[in-house]
C-alpha cells in the first residue's frame, strides 16, 4: 500500500529539495517561464495529466474540483502512462507529484496523490 510519505505533491515552480526522491512532471503541457534544467525532472508523463477538454471545463474552478476529480478518475482508467505512474511510485518509494498551476490545492497532481493513497 502506497501512503502520503511516499507521494508528495509540489510545484514545478518550487526549488527541488534532497527528500523529493523521484521527480515527475504530471501536465499535459510545459509549464510557462520553467526550463527543463530548473524543473529537475526524473519523468514527464504528459498524458497522465487531464484531457485539454476536461481541463478547460474544469478551469481551476474550485467549485468544481470534486466533479473535476469524479472525470478526471475516470479518464485515466486503461490510461498507459497513469500505470507508469504507479510503476514508479513502486519502484522509487518517493515521488512527487510536479504541476505547473498556480493553484496549489486544486490541480490533478492532488487528485493523483489521492488515487495512489487510498
Amino acid at each position: 500500500m502506497t501512503t502520503r510519505d511516499q507521494v508528495h505533491v509540489r510545484s514545478v515552480r518550487d526549488e527541488p529539495a534532497s527528500g523529493d526522491g523521484h521527480r515527475v512532471l504530471v501536465d499535459r503541457v510545459w509549464p510557462r517561464g520553467v526550463s527543463k534544467e530548473d524543473a529537475a525532472l526524473d519523468d514527464w508523463l504528459k498524458e497522465v495529466g487531464p484531457s485539454t477538454e476536461l481541463r478547460q471545463w474544469f478551469g481551476h474552478d474550485p467549485e468544481k474540483f470534486e466533479e473535476f476529480a469524479k472525470r478526471y478518475e475516470k479518464e485515466l482508467e486503461g490510461n498507459e502512462d497513469w500505470q507508469t505512474l504507479q510503476d514508479l511510485v513502486a519502484e522509487h518509494g518517493r515521488v512527487t507529484l510536479l504541476f505547473g498551476a498556480s493553484d496549489k490545492e486544486n490541480n490533478q497532481a492532488v487528485v493523483l496523490r489521492d488515487l495512489l493513497t487510498r
